[in-house]
């Protein structure tokens, strides 16, 4: 049996787009002969969809889209994602489904069972569990079609009740497929393999997994679509990043035609979950995810050039270079912004950092606009000290200057904020963390310097004074980040363990951290939760992200 797998990134709610991606892999794989396509996770409307579920309209497109798609499913069957109506009374109205189309008719569908609601799911709140399963025959062939995080309730601690499998092996199927919209962090490839693993290990049989691919807003998903044999060999892996249509022959006794990628005793039996932060951990899957977060939020928003504010900094550096591998050089606009209390060294650098990636730059000193606001609000400061006050009218000047400039030309200015930054609030509302899209808020200091190395890993793209300079905001004299935050070897290791691997203040300082410096960190975390809920979207790399998935109380006691 020929079964293709279609990885393909979609845009939500653009069903003519998604409809036509579909249809056109439909065609491509029946020119190959193929028996069975399979396409990923809620793929006619794009993953997720969210309250656009609510829309009858919306609803009415995604039936319109199954009935265009089943035309083609003549010669070949189609596993589709998308939703499916509930005529039970009690319960959500919807759920969410893989859809069989074959003798272009709906065959069968298969329910989704496990609905996440942790981190950045929240499918309860839309679909009803299921609450039967059954396979779906075809060519003499019994299928096990589950979606998702219907594979993921293994372990000694699962999340949910029922199995899906299990009540799936009581009818004795030859196949699992899965298909999935697994969103990217940088642990997630050994989870997933992990995962497939031992689902094959346990129900001994071949697993075909297709998962989505492409950026919506902040979260990210990679592809990597996966094919195991009834012995757990990994037969076969999609790229990651990319759209791919790639087929595999499935014999009767289970084995897949062609060489083993990884035998089953070559990887991992458990899930990837470091205990300390590791900054170059998949430095390049951070890399290439970033890039795609970059790219799909501009095309899919219709959004072609972007503007950022370049300090001579490191987070500035890194994220000029990631929009121009995204987004073209030429469409990535540099401000140099000085001040009085810039270095020389860091206009240069910045100078030189748009020249090697040959994107547009320009020179605006802030000084004269930053002196007229200390001007005017001398009567209201009454020659009260510098403080931050002062730093802030400059952050926010040049905040003020790049929407002006992004206003004028049709920019969206990209935001250089790292985690470090947003977790303890280092940072100026409406000055500093401005923007429409955050590149690098996901990403802890010393994960950003790991991007740097990795961007230079071939030549010197960012300059190396940039890389090995003591980081500062340059926003008074002599001024350097360790003035206001500790040293970032210590500090990210601390916010890791409590936003990452969520530990309080004892068990971080059971790991040998000072008392007062875990005591204070944790305390700058939560009471900068305001300015963070004011943030603009994050593009998502790490298991546990600032943004949808972190929810916690503005204004709660708790170590605040």
């Amino acid at each position: 049996m020929k079964i293709f797998l279609a990885q393909q990134n979609y845009h939500i709610g653009n069903f003519e787009s998604n409809t036509q991606k579909i249809i056109d892999a439909i065609e491509e794989a029946k020119s190959q002969r193929g028996d069975i396509i399979v396409f990923s996770e809620l793929c006619v409307c794009g993953y997720p969809p969210r309250d656009f579920l609510e829309f009858d309209d919306f609803l009415k497109k995604c039936n319109h889209a199954i009935n265009e798609i089943k035309q083609h499913a003549d010669t070949i069957a189609v596993i589709i994602g998308a939703p499916d109506k509930n005529d039970v009374k009690e319960g959500k109205d919807l759920f969410n489904a893989a859809w069989f189309l074959f003798n272009k008719e709906v065959q069968g569908v298969a329910h989704k069972t496990c609905l996440p609601t942790y981190d950045v799911f929240d499918e309860y709140r839309y679909f009803e569990p299921a609450f039967d399963w059954n396979v779906i025959s075809f060519k003499g062939k019994r299928l096990a079609i589950t979606v998702c995080e219907d594979i993921w309730t293994l372990g000694d601690n699962p999340l949910y009740r029922i199995c899906p499998m299990d009540k799936l092996m009581e009818q004795q199927p030859d196949i699992m497929i899965n298909i999935s919209a697994s969103p990217f962090d940088y642990t997630h490839d050994e989870d997933r393999k992990a995962t497939i693993k031992a689902n094959v290990l346990k129900y001994k049989l071949p697993m075909f997994y297709c998962n989505t691919v492409g950026s919506q807003t902040e979260i990210v998903f990679d592809g990597a679509s996966l094919v195991f044999d009834k012995d757990a060999n990994l037969c076969g892996q999609l790229p990651r990043f990319e759209e791919a249509l790639q087929p595999f022959v499935l014999n009767d006794d289970g084995t897949i035609n062609g060489t083993i990628i990884e035998a089953s005793g070559k990887m991992p039996d458990k899930e990837l979950d470091p205990q300390t932060l590791d900054a170059a951990l998949n430095i390049e899957m951070v890399y290439d995810a970033i890039v795609m977060g970059i790219s799909d939020y501009f095309s899919k928003m219709g959004f072609t050039k972007a503007i950022i504010g370049s300090s001579g900094g490191i987070d500035s550096a890194v994220t000029i270079a990631l929009a121009c591998k995204a987004l073209g050089a030429e469409n990535v606009r540099a401000i140099l912004m000085p001040s009085q209390y810039s270095s020389n060294h860091s206009v240069d650098d910045a100078v030189i950092l748009s020249k090697n990636l040959q994107n547009p730059y320009d020179i605006i000193p802030i000084k004269n606009i930053y002196e007229t606001f200390l001007e005017e609000l001398k009567p209201v400061f009454n020659n009260l000290p510098f403080s931050v006050a002062e730093e802030n009218i400059q952050s926010r000047t040049r905040g003020n200057l790049l929407m002006a400039i992004a206003n004028k030309f049709g920019y969206i200015l990209l935001n250089t904020s790292n985690k470090s930054e947003l977790a303890t609030g280092y940072g100026t509302l409406y000055g500093d963390m401005a923007g429409g899209l955050a590149v690098l808020g996901d990403c802890y200091k010393l994960q950003v310097y790991e991007l740097a190395k990795y961007i230079n890993r071939n030549q010197e793209i960012i300059p190396d004074n940039i890389i090995t300079k003591a980081p500062s905001a340059e926003l008074r004299p002599g001024q350097k980040d360790s003035d206001s935050l500790p040293d970032y070897e210590i500090l990210d290791k601390i916010l890791f363990q409590y936003i990452e691997r969520r530990q309080g203040p004892n068990e971080i300082k059971l790991q040998g951290f000072d008392d007062a410096l875990v005591n204070r960190i944790l305390r700058m975390v939560n009471l900068n939760e305001y300015k963070r809920n004011q943030f603009c979207p994050i593009i998502r790399v790490s298991p546990k992200a600032f943004g949808v998935g972190r929810r916690v109380p503005i204004v709660g006691k708790y170590l605040s």
